[in-house]
C-alpha cells in the first residue's frame, strides 16, 4: 500500500462529498468537482474524514492508491481555497489585456496574440505585465498557465518572454564580436 494513499483527507465545514463507484463528487463554497477514480480504488467517508482504500489485494494498485488520494485531496482543496499561478511578462512593449473571455497579448510579434480563457478559469492582470490564473481545478489552472507561458517562452539570452513568478532562468552569454 502507498504511504500517501494511507493518509486521511480532512473534509472542511461546508464541503459535501458524494462517493460513487468510479468517481467522487465534491461540492464546496467555490464550486463543484467530479474526480474519476482508477479501477480498483474506492473511498469511504468516516465522519469528517475521507479514506482511500484498494478494493482488491493487488500489488499493482499501490501506485494508483496514492494517485487517487492526491487527486481527491486536490479537489477538496480546490473547492475550498482554489488554486492560482502567477506569471510575469518581461520585455519592452510586452503586455496583456483581458477583453471578455479572451486575453490579448502583445509579445513582440507582428500581430497581437489572442488567448481564449476556458470555462472555470479566471485571469486577472495587474499593471499589464503580471497575470494571475485562478480556478478550482488544479490540473486546468496549471495547464492554462503553461499554455500562456508557451506563447512566448523566456529567451535564454535576453531573458524576455512570459515566465512564472519567481522562476529562475539561466542566462546564456551571447556571441563575442568579431575582431
Amino acid at each position: 500500500m502507498s504511504r500517501i494513499g494511507k493518509k486521511v483527507i480532512a473534509i472542511p465545514k461546508g464541503v459535501k462529498v458524494d462517493v460513487q463507484p468510479g468517481a467522487v463528487e465534491i461540492q464546496g463554497p467555490k464550486g463543484k468537482l467530479r474526480q474519476a477514480l482508477p479501477a480498483g480504488i474506492g473511498f469511504e467517508v468516516n465522519g469528517d474524514q475521507l479514506q482511500a482504500r484498494t478494493l482488491r489485494a493487488d500489488s499493482e494498485l499501490g501506485k494508483f492508491h496514492g494517485l487517487a488520494r492526491s487527486l481527491v485531496a486536490n479537489a477538496v482543496r480546490g473547492v475550498t481555497e482554489g488554486f492560482r499561478k502567477d506569471l510575469d511578462i518581461v520585455g519592452v512593449g510586452y503586455r496583456a489585456e483581458v477583453k471578455g473571455k479572451q486575453v490579448h497579448f502583445a509579445l513582440g510579434y507582428s500581430h497581437p496574440v489572442v488567448f481564449d480563457i476556458p470555462s472555470g478559469i479566471d485571469v486577472a492582470i495587474d499593471k499589464q505585465t503580471h497575470l494571475t490564473v485562478t480556478g478550482i481545478d488544479r490540473q486546468l489552472v496549471g495547464q492554462v498557465a503553461a499554455d500562456i507561458r508557451a506563447l512566448r517562452k523566456p529567451d535564454p539570452y535576453k531573458q524576455k518572454g512570459v515566465r512564472y513568478t519567481g522562476e529562475v532562468l539561466k542566462k546564456k552569454a551571447g556571441k563575442t564580436g568579431a575582431k
